[in-house]
């Protein structure tokens, strides 16, 4: 896989490292983060909107309108990504522009907005990705309990089948959820995503809804698609390291397994119930056909990843760390090291190659997708008017790299998606992170290329980068 190509690489003499002629290339973003008209055409309140007008929840008061103003601004957007060269572009649909109250009616307008998104999609050759949900509960469904309660996965089955029979004969490529750790364990767990909850016991019983909503709403998605169409789920995942296994497994179950397990049919790991006992049996949510519900087969992995995680143990065997993780007990998360993003997360591409070995060999003949993967930098606009984002371009060139790495080693990769498109809402951080290939002026709403956009646009070209430095 690893050869020469191109007159120019061959001259200077440069190793390129070249992808599967079929690997998909594209960006990623979310409705949320993006799309702003938060109030436009029927749409109702999601429990971000809650989250984001309480005083204190999100950095600098910052809320999702007008975000990038996507929802008005999508044909210069789409026409961005073409000049890119994007392959495939994976956008999220927001449910309550489809249906304001989580359930019953549904408002045609909103679902004119993704009709109007995906032809202009299509007009231009790049691939709809679908993902029907990315943390953007109605607000009226949590008033009901949201994801603890159980009958939220039912509406939201029932709302996946509405946005496929409307999109599915241009969109063959649908997502489930985007991250369910997430939405249960920042959402009700630590409470630092909306609809924040802080209860160790209602984030495990909303994961297990979160699955059952998955299941339910691929067996819909099933029911009524043509073969061609391919299903999956979006997991955030993370390489555990530390000097004890213990700590290592721990972490590993709570963060990785918890979710994957039920999802490839393995039910949730005994070693992961048996660490969360202390808090209570919060399997009495499991109910008979569950699990194999949870198990309908799927035809890809989504990967999100950005950076590993570090563990240790504590001297106190019942130490419970502050974080997401339900149930953990003496086990510290340790400091980042080496280089950091903005966020302060560690970057690291052997971690990424590790861990897409590792779930290429778990996930036992299901092939991945990376669905997200980049970095937050605060960037400049030079007076040139170019935004030279150096970090985040080597981020991405090592990262693409340890991809092809993972490739070489055996794993079925099918494709690379970069986060994100677009510099959007970054949830509790307000417009303070900013993960876009492009710049957005939240001001003016201007769009600027930065370079590791260029980057990225270059590796699409030519299938492949060079196997040293960082110009591309």
């Amino acid at each position: 896989m690893t050869e020469l190509t191109t007159d120019s690489d061959v001259e200077v003499g440069r190793e390129v490292l070249t992808f599967p002629p079929d690997f998909l290339w594209g960006a990623a973003t979310a409705a949320f983060q993006i799309e702003g008209s938060t109030t436009a055409d029927g749409r109702g309140a999601s429990i971000w909107d809650t989250f984001a007008a309480t005083p204190g929840k999100v950095l600098a008061g910052d809320t999702g309108d007008p975000a990038c103003d996507h929802y008005r601004r999508y044909q210069s957007d789409v026409d961005l990504m073409k000049s890119l060269g994007l392959a495939s572009y994976r956008f999220s649909v927001a449910w309550p522009r489809i249906q304001p109250s989580g359930s019953g009616r549904v408002e045609e307008r909103g679902l004119a907005f993704y009709d109007r998104l995906v032809d202009s999609l299509l007009e231009k050759d790049i691939q709809p990705l679908a993902t029907l949900y990315h943390w953007d509960l109605p607000q009226v469904l949590e008033d009901f309990g949201g994801w603890r309660n159980r009958d939220t996965a039912y509406r939201f089955a029932e709302y996946a089948a509405i946005v496929h029979e409307r999109l599915g004969d241009r969109v063959q490529a649908w997502t489930t959820l985007n991250e369910p750790w997430v939405s249960a364990f920042l959402g009700y767990g630590n409470g630092i995503h909306a609809p924040g909850v802080t209860d160790a016991m209602a984030s495990l019983e909303a994961a297990h809804h979160l699955l059952l909503a998955h299941g339910l709403a691929t067996q819909a998605l099933r029911a009524q698609a043509p073969e061609s169409h391919r299903l999956s789920i979006v997991l955030n995942f993370s390489t555990v390291w530390g000097d004890d296994a213990e700590a290592v497994r721990k972490v590993d179950g709570l963060q990785n397994r918890i979710l994957l397990d039920p999802v490839l049919g393995r039910g949730y790991p005994l070693d992961v119930l048996q660490d969360t006992t202390w808090l209570g049996d919060w399997t009495n949510v499991v109910r008979d056909g569950d699990m194999e519900t949870i198990a309908t087969p799927i035809d890809w992995i989504g990967v999100n990843y950005y950076n590993p995680t570090r563990v240790a143990p504590t001297a106190d065997p019942d130490f419970v760390p502050a974080g997401p993780h339900a149930g953990l007990r003496g086990v510290e998360l340790q400091p980042p090291q080496g280089e950091l993003t903005g966020f302060g997360w560690e970057q690291n591409a052997d971690a990424f190659t590790e861990l897409l070995v590792r779930l290429s060999r778990d996930t036992a003949g299901v092939p991945l997708v990376v669905t997200e993967n980049g970095s937050a930098f605060p960037d400049v606009i030079d007076p040139a008017g170019r935004v030279n984002d150096v970090q985040r371009t080597k981020y991405l060139v090592d990262h693409v790299r340890a991809v092809h790495r993972a490739i070489s080693e055996g794993a079925d990769i099918r494709g690379y998606l970069a986060w994100s498109l677009l510099d959007n809402f970054e949830w509790a951080a307000g417009y303070s992170q900013r993960f876009g290939i492009v710049h957005v002026d939240f001001e003016t709403q201007e769009r600027t290329i930065k370079e590791s956009a260029v980057a990225l646009s270059r590796i699409i070209g030519q299938n492949g980068l060079p196997a040293h430095g960082y110009t591309v």
